[in-house]
């Protein structure tokens, strides 16, 4: 089986992949961390603010590690927020029984109410260099963004309203 987390920044990708890594002992990719890769080894000219491209040039890499993945039976999870909307159309029935899909979406509630347990939690897993990009009004931005993704495409979310609760089984 592979796993897609996906969402806004600061919903707990990392976290819930680390969580699933400890109970199913799934290893996951990163897609920051494979961003981060090949922009540092020059072999993209992109940098980290430009998303848009970023996400038209990782996909294909993913996608097709994603069907290397499921042909040769293997469990993965990758979580990233690179994942573009129309990514189901890239896989046939068969590829789509082995995917599990999540996106983390908080709601502009729980943002608003929580923005600065948000903030305190970001470095959880990961020690990130902060930019100061991570406002309130881009969290909600981004939020939103991802539940209108998936409310368009009939994908499944993980809405964070009143507590923050990931799930832990797949």
């Amino acid at each position: 089986m592979v796993v897609i987390i996906t969402g806004a920044t600061h919903t707990g990708k990392t976290l819930l992949a680390q969580k699933l890594l400890e109970k199913y002992h799934y290893p996951y990719l990163s897609i920051d961390h494979m961003k981060m890769g090949l922009i540092r080894s020059g072999h993209t000219s992109l940098t980290p603010s430009d998303d848009k491209e970023l996400e038209a040039f990782l996909w294909p890499i993913v996608r097709e590690m994603i069907k290397t993945a499921v042909e040769n039976g293997q469990n993965l999870i990758i979580e990233g927020g690179y994942i573009p909307p129309d990514w189901k159309d890239a896989f046939d029935a068969a590829y789509s029984r082995e995917i599990r899909f999540i996106c983390l979406v908080m709601s502009r509630g729980y943002i608003e109410k929580n923005f600065s347990r948000i903030q305190q939690y970001e470095n959880v897993i990961e020690q990130r260099i902060e930019d100061g990009s991570c406002t309130l009004a881009y969290l909600i931005e981004e939020n939103a963004r991802y539940k209108d993704m998936c409310d368009t495409y009939g994908y499944p979310y993980v809405w964070i309203e009143d507590e923050y609760t990931l799930p832990v089984t797949l």
